[in-house]
């Protein structure tokens, strides 16, 4: 198993469909529905993210083909499309609830790449809004949080607010805890 972590990240995959029946085969799905159940905060970021949802498919054979069931821990589902997106964006996290509310509104930077487009099913909410556009990106719930944006965590403060949210839900004060700045850095 996973023991006992504050958080799991699942990172993004070459081959997303791929990557999710190798963590069903060796047991890491069932750890990790699991931990969701307890509350543990999941944090899937593009190929992690897909793979969150209820449904991926692959109608035109970008990725392995065919279609598998997510995890079923977002309701949304995922088709993989010859599209590539490969752009810089930024912009904030939304009103967000659960274990990391308080990254709501934070600034984020970051890289979209990925292949397929997500929607989101009803009573779900995207995680961050980004550019000029406004774009919903992402999703969460309850302790479940998914986004397109590589990258996420380079910016200090969003690592602070999750370390901090962390603590606090297991009963440790980490606020004079400092940050790694990623971008000082690079």
């Amino acid at each position: 198993g996973l023991g006992k972590p504050g958080m799991v990240i699942l990172p993004g995959t070459k081959n997303t469909m791929e990557g999710l029946l190798w963590v069903r085969q060796n047991g890491l799905e069932a750890s990790i529905l699991k931990l969701a159940k307890t509350g543990t905060v999941i944090f899937g970021i593009c190929g992690g993210y897909q793979m969150l949802g209820e449904h991926l498919s692959d109608p035109h054979g970008v990725e392995a083909g065919g279609e598998i069931r997510g995890m079923g821990l977002l309701p949304m589902e995922t088709v993989f499309a010859g599209q590539k997106t490969r752009t810089r964006v930024s912009g904030s996290f939304g009103k967000i609830q659960g274990v990391l509310s308080d990254l709501s509104n934070i600034v984020v930077e970051g890289y979209e790449i990925h292949m397929g487009v997500t929607t989101l099913q009803e009573g779900v909410n995207s995680l961050t809004v980004l550019g000029e556009s406004k774009k919903m990106d992402g999703a969460y719930k309850d302790n479940i949080y998914g986004t397109y944006v590589h990258g996420i965590f380079d910016k200090e403060q969003v690592v602070k607010e999750i370390v901090i949210a962390l603590g606090n839900k297991k009963g440790i004060d980490m606020t004079k805890t400092v940050a790694f700045d990623m971008e000082a850095f690079k």
